[in-house]
């Protein structure tokens, strides 16, 4: 800790924005990692929801902070936000790769969650976040043209990171809305989570653990439930609040961009000129580069 102590609130902010950047970028390469394995999503999720739930309740109980857990918004959190969201998103990265995911989820990701924000909360749309969103509109009607010229095929892995990305807009504006603290939120979903889950996978899912790699299952277990279900959590909330929700924002959504990059010599997966377009409208229309430029032009 003596190192944190002597670095300024700006450059711990920074740092707890490289850690969650990380952590962010490696989802994808590990959860496409899930299909080389042959590990079976309801396998993942059961790894994720149940060991963060036993890391967290005796951490909550010893705090003896669990009041929160008996309020009926978490259920709906954990439904659309945790268990809807992460079966969807695993499962399209278990059939599509990772650049898929990067367009398909988090370049629509804002777009949903945008529309379900103005519908439900009736918060408009700024000019700057109108033309990020024009961005994103206009890039996947591009790519459409361009995969039907040339016989690309539009797979049920697109299709899930699609409803993913709308489970993630809808989760985010339910947050604005409701208003929970950061540890809150990701207590009180993991647990909901491993309590409605478990029961449901002991009752209908047959377990594929006996012909997965003890190896690999402990790097995804350790990985989907400590490294991004609570430390990514918990960096990300205090770079938020040490250097501001748009730097933090922006520099930890560059991350799944580099990740499609780097699937390409680790997964040995291809980008062709159609998700070559995806990728750098995404870019474009997610993370609003123009909005540092004006910061910076700034006296």
């Amino acid at each position: 800790m003596k190192f944190f102590r002597h670095l300024s609130t700006t450059q711990q902010g920074y740092l707890f924005t490289i850690i969650t950047m990380c952590i962010w970028g490696s989802f994808g390469l590990l959860a496409r990692m899930n299909a080389y394995w042959q590990i079976q999503v309801w396998d993942v999720l059961l790894l994720r929801f149940g060991i963060a739930a036993l890391v967290l309740i005796p951490i909550l109980w010893l705090k003896k902070d669990y009041r929160f857990l008996f309020d009926w918004r978490m259920l709906i959190l954990a439904l659309v936000g945790s268990i809807g969201y992460c079966t969807l998103v695993y499962s399209g990265f278990f059939y599509a790769p990772v650049a898929h995911g990067v367009v398909f989820l988090n370049g629509t990701f804002p777009l949903f969650a945008a529309l379900i924000g103005y519908v439900v909360l009736k918060q408009g749309i700024d000019k700057h976040t109108g033309i990020g969103l024009g961005i994103i509109v206009a890039t996947l009607l591009l790519m459409a043209v361009m995969m039907i010229a040339d016989n690309a095929r539009f797979g049920i892995g697109d299709v899930f990171f699609i409803l993913s990305g709308a489970c993630w807009g809808l989760f985010s504006v339910l947050l604005r809305q409701w208003n929970f603290s950061a540890w809150h939120i990701m207590s009180g979903v993991a647990i909901w989570s491993a309590i409605l889950y478990i029961p449901a996978y002991v009752l209908f899912v047959e377990p594929n653990f006996a012909n997965n790699q003890p190896v690999h299952l402990v790097i995804q277990g350790l990985f989907h439930s400590i490294f991004v279900v609570i430390i990514a959590t918990i960096s990300y909330a205090k770079a938020v609040a040490q250097i501001g929700v748009f730097q933090a924002g922006s520099i930890a959504n560059l991350a799944p961009f580099i990740a499609s990059l780097l699937a390409v010599p680790l997964l040995g997966e291809m980008i062709d000129a159609t998700l070559l377009l995806g990728l750098i409208g995404m870019a474009l229309g997610a993370l609003q580069p123009w909005r540092w430029l004006q910061k910076t032009q700034k006296p």
